[in-house]
């Protein structure tokens, strides 16, 4: 079932290093080939709920393999039956 999960990452990085890092977040996201939207506080994902709970903990090691010595993760989720897109809840906006 298809399903959105909102991700912000928040590595403990000196702060020059905070985008870089997060960027490389990004690049994975879009490199999984989810549909996603970056906003400026998150990043919101579409597809199967497992593959996307996946994503988020390859997120958490990416900021660990670029030097983070901890991550603070927000993580939203809207899962209902028949599932739920990204363009259903913002196309009127678009």
């Amino acid at each position: 079932m298809i399903c959105n999960v909102s991700l912000q990452v928040v590595p403990n990085v000196p702060e020059e290093d905070l985008y870089p890092v997060v960027d490389k977040v990004i690049d994975m996201i879009r490199e999984s080939g989810v549909k996603y939207i970056v906003g400026p506080m998150e990043t919101t994902m579409e597809g199967e709920l497992r593959f996307l709970l996946e994503i988020v903990a390859k997120a958490q090691e990416i900021c660990l393999e670029n030097g983070a010595t901890r991550i603070i993760s927000v993580v939203k989720i809207d899962y209902k039956a028949g599932g739920v897109t990204i363009d259903e809840k913002v196309h009127k906006y678009c």
